[in-house]
């Protein structure tokens, strides 16, 4: 909906800053000085006990000098409600009595359709609200007790009770002078086909009410009491005002609790929600008894960029978690993605609440694992790799999941963590170094400095680069001086060791690693040649890392290029792509000679590298012009 000119300015005259902030902070009266409209508080983004966050009523702005946030009072309301453009709009026009703009006809004509619709639901709810305290409610009461549901938690999410009587909801509410027509519009009652009596949905349930973003009551979910019901869960059908794939149950309050810091948590059921909403979190949301749906899953990412989606510890949560990777795979993108919180077998969030409290809960949720490891682990969990085509396989599952995501950056930083994933899987025995209890040790068999090196003798491209990033931290280790200088080189290293990974982020964010790191390190022969400190020559350090980093980023930039051009063949092999893997084999022979001129007497070993590198590349065009 676009609004007329000067719309926004009446409504910014017309309603302070300071009265919207207002109700978010505590003013600093000694700071402030409220007859200039100069107002200081806390600020509400970010946790602080000083006053630095600004109000300027006579400019309708704020701003934080300690966290930098800053804007105006619609700005505020959807930074701190989590609200979208035009309801922080409609708010402030509420809040002003400034009407909103004139839609069109045939819009407003239904908006105001829907705005019955909602008010029948809401009677309805007020209905359900009250069966709750009746007499024949007691079993619902009693199930309600067992889950520890306190009053405030009832009261907190509107529950209620549905009767076990067939038109109990329709009497009471054509009693209360409501059309008929609209209870059966709102899905709230049902007509049989054979004209009889309408008749109540909901019978012997206890009952969920359901609210929009804008905290309209759309629908309806019913658990049922009796063992013998055809259906456990219940949901009101699809109206015109409730479409479960496009809603969320507790959005509205979850989306509050995010603009305030805390992560979005995406459980099961509504029970999950209120569980985890009466122990602190309150940033739950569940979807409506199906599978999350990718509009689901879009309004999910407008309240968080990075939702955790927490999985039941069964079978049939852990195939959610799996299903969800496909419909999520193609929508990914550098500002939006998800974690996965896998929960103990057979327990659900309220079972972790129950035994282990909140603490444990927190636990789970801060080690909620990225979208790519539980790809991973569906691709890799219970299967056996004992041949080639096995493994062949696994690539193509692989490549097929990875070629769904739009974003190329992604996709090749996707690829990257794969690569990592699938060394660390299938060659265990060839790290450079292994952990035992706290302690990082190097491996039980020394390298001689001869031909049984790893970077001579070793045919897999990966030792060679695990080598050099164990130089390149060798040599960082004793010139600490030049991280600094090469931190934007380090940023980029993708280690295939994770204990590698862990030393680099060490240096980059200025900590000292443990004896136990560096003795481990230094016990490998190959990085004896790491530059000494040398106070004759103090460059020479810098020169040495700056080509061993040359080296590195070279040889995985010239793998990228014959990999993307391998794939181009499989259309169809033409002069242009022949002529860039010509070029880049050369290129990498290149850069393979230069790495084996590291090491002495190795040109045997260097000839039959190149010819293997070669004979890869024509076989693949033979095969690919076969086709």
């Amino acid at each position: 909906m676009s609004l007329p000119p000067g719309f926004l300015d009446e409504l910014r005259n017309r309603v302070t800053i300071s009265s919207v902030v207002g109700r978010k902070v505590v003013w600093d009266m000694r700071k402030s000085n409220q007859a200039k409209g100069d107002f200081w508080a806390p600020c509400p983004f970010h946790q602080e006990k000083t006053a630095s966050f600004h109000v300027d009523d006579r400019k309708g702005f704020y701003y934080c000098f300690g966290c930098h946030a800053k804007g105006d009072a619609l700005t505020f309301l959807r930074e701190s409600e989590n609200m979208s453009f035009m309801e922080a709009v409609e708010t402030l026009a509420r809040e002003a009595g400034l009407p909103m703009p004139e839609r069109d006809p045939r819009a407003a004509e239904k908006a105001d359709r829907l705005s019955e619709l909602a008010q029948v639901t809401e009677a309805a709810l007020r209905f359900f609200r009250m069966q709750l305290n009746t007499g024949a409610a007691s079993g619902a009461r009693d199930y309600l007790e067992g889950r520890a549901l306190a009053q405030s938690a009832l009261d907190r999410f509107e529950i209620g009770y549905a009767p076990d009587a067939r038109r109990a909801l329709w009497d009471a509410l054509t009693g209360a002078g409501i059309a008929g027509d609209k209870i059966i519009e709102a899905g709230l009652c049902a007509k049989p086909d054979d004209g009889g009596a309408p008749y109540d949905r909901m019978r012997g349930r206890i009952i969920f009410p359901i609210r929009d973003a804008r905290g309209r009551c759309i629908g309806f979910g019913g658990r049922a009491l009796s063992p013998n019901a055809r259906a456990k869960y219940l949901n009101s059908p699809e109206t015109p005002l409730f479409d479960k794939g496009r809603a969320l149950y507790n959005l509205g309050p979850a989306r509050s609790a995010c603009g305030k810091g805390q992560p979005l948590i995406v459980a099961e059921g509504y029970m999950d929600v209120i569980a985890l909403s009466e122990a602190g979190f309150e940033s739950a949301v569940a979807p409506l008894g199906t599978a999350i749906t990718e509009d689901q899953l879009r309004l999910i990412w407008r309240v968080s960029p990075e939702p955790v989606i927490a999985l039941d510890g069964d079978t049939a949560g852990l195939r959610a978690g799996y299903r969800l990777i496909d419909l999520a795979l193609p929508l990914l993108g550098p500002d939006q993605s998800l974690r996965f919180c896998l929960l103990p077998e057979k327990m659900d969030p309220d079972d972790i609440l129950r035994q282990g409290g909140a603490s444990a809960m927190a636990r789970l949720i801060d080690g909620a694992v990225p979208l790519v490891q539980l790809l991973w682990q569906r691709e890799t969990d219970g299967q056996v790799f004992d041949s080639p085509e096995r493994r062949a396989a696994l690539d193509k599952r692989l490549r097929t999941a990875l070629a769904k995501i739009a974003d190329p950056g992604l996709r090749g930083h996707y690829t990257d963590e794969i690569k990592r994933l699938r060394f660390e899987f299938f060659r265990p025995a060839q790290r450079a170094w292994t952990p035992r209890g706290s302690r990082f040790v190097p491996p039980a068999k020394p390298l001689s400095a001869t031909r049984s090196t790893r970077l001579a003798s070793a045919p897999d491209d990966a030792i060679a680069d695990a080598m050099r990033e164990e130089l390149i931290l060798a040599t960082l280790l004793r010139h600490p001086a030049l991280v600094t200088e090469f931190e934007s080189d380090l940023e980029r290293l993708s280690c295939h060791d994770p204990t590698l990974s862990q030393l680099c982020a060490m240096l980059l964010a200025g900590e000292t690693p443990s004896p136990d790191h560096i003795e481990a390190l230094m016990a490998l022969p190959h990085v004896a040649i790491a530059p000494p400190v040398r106070t004759d020559d103090p460059d020479f350090a810098r020169l040495c890392l700056r080509d061993e980093l040359s080296k590195y980023f070279a040889r995985d930039g010239l793998d990228a290029e014959l990999r993307d051009a391998v794939e181009d063949l499989g259309d169809l092999a033409d002069e242009g792509v022949t002529y860039r893997l010509a070029r880049a084999s050369a290129a990498r022979n290149e850069s393979e000679r230069s790495r084996l001129s590291d090491s002495t007497d190795l040109g045997e070993d260097r000839a039959a590298l190149s010819g293997e590198l070669q004979r890869l590349i024509e076989s693949e065009i033979w095969v690919k012009r076969k086709k």
